[in-house]
């Protein structure tokens, strides 16, 4: 079993179109000053840049057959094993409104609609890929015809078979995921701040909210806080990272890119201080461009030493 091999799900695939305009005003016509059309979802992006790295990676999830080919043609770029589940309609278009502020608008059309028999396919293919694979990471909204127990199903049965199941999803699908104890869950501060009911601002509500999580049985919680670094808990201790400052382009993948950089750092079996220096750097340039990938490794690893990661004291 090769040591570099993932599986990357996603649910619920999207053409991410992304528009840059100076000022988003609403309702009147805004002019586009550029754009462009990526294949994407959070697993399609993980995918991407774990494969940029060097990992082999295996993509599957649902995927409407009516529009599949900018997708394919990625795959085929990259050398992605498509494994992906073929229903009827076509894949959801998701379009992002960057303005020259750094604020982005998200326009979260929804995707196909998936059938029983669509979903017993999908887990026989999950069943399939575990005999092979150690490694998962699961990302992403559902779509219709997927309940969130569902999901939280497939993640306990990973979990039993000792697979690394990295997840990363918001709103009911995290909530269920999350009780269905995957390895390693990647939150950002929004999100978990709508799982604790309340918002958390403050490092320490952040730390007890994690610490919470830690202790239904889940190894590692990363919460990702954008510019203002990245919190992990392991084995009941915390690491947080601090980027430098970066000229933001776009935030579009650069949570995914994250988790892409934590799975890697993870099949690596690199020490603490050099996966969260790299992930954190990682994620950072994804913020400096507008596609999702490692354009320059050489980049990542000047930018990694730029990267303060210490440990933090032992928390109430």
């Amino acid at each position: 079993m090769t040591q570099f091999r993932v599986v990357t799900v996603t649910l619920n695939p999207a053409l991410d179109m992304t528009g840059d305009l100076d000022e988003l005003k609403a309702g009147t016509v805004n002019l586009i000053q550029s754009s462009n059309l990526n294949p994407g979802g959070k697993g399609v992006n993980v995918a991407k840049v774990l494969a940029e790295l060097g990992a082999e990676v295996t993509v599957t999830g649902f995927m409407g057959v009516e529009n599949q080919h900018p997708f394919t043609q990625l795959f085929e770029q990259k050398g992605i094993h498509d494994g992906f589940v073929r229903v009827a309609g076509t894949s959801r278009t998701n379009v992002k409104l960057v303005e020259e502020s750094g604020r982005v608008t998200d326009l979260n059309f929804p995707g196909v609609t998936v059938s029983k028999n669509d979903v017993l396919k999908l887990e026989q293919t999950l069943k399939t890929l575990s005999k092979t694979h150690d490694v998962f990471a699961i990302t992403g909204s559902l779509p219709s015809g997927i309940s969130p127990e569902k999901l939280a199903s497939w993640i306990v049965m990973l979990h039993e078979q000792g697979k690394k199941v990295f997840f990363d999803s918001s709103n009911a699908a995290l909530a269920a995921g999350l009780k269905a104890s995957p390895w390693l869950v990647k939150p950002n501060d929004e999100e978990l701040s709508q799982w604790a009911g309340k918002h958390l601002s403050e490092v320490p509500e952040l730390l007890q909210a994690g610490k919470t999580l830690g202790q239904t049985g889940i190894d590692n919680v990363v919460i990702s806080r954008g510019a203002k670094g990245v919190l992990w808990l392991k084995y009941g201790v915390w690491y947080a990272s601090q980027p430098p400052e970066m000229k933001v382009v776009s935030t579009v993948g650069a949570g995914d890119t994250l988790v892409a950089g934590m799975c890697w750092a993870e099949l690596n079996q690199w020490d603490r201080e050099t996966t969260l220096s790299f992930a954190t750097a990682l994620s950072a340039l994804a913020v400096t461009q507008v596609n999702v990938g490692v354009e320059d490794i050489a980049q990542v690893e000047a930018l990694r030493r730029e990267v303060n990661v210490k440990k933090l004291k032992e928390q109430g």
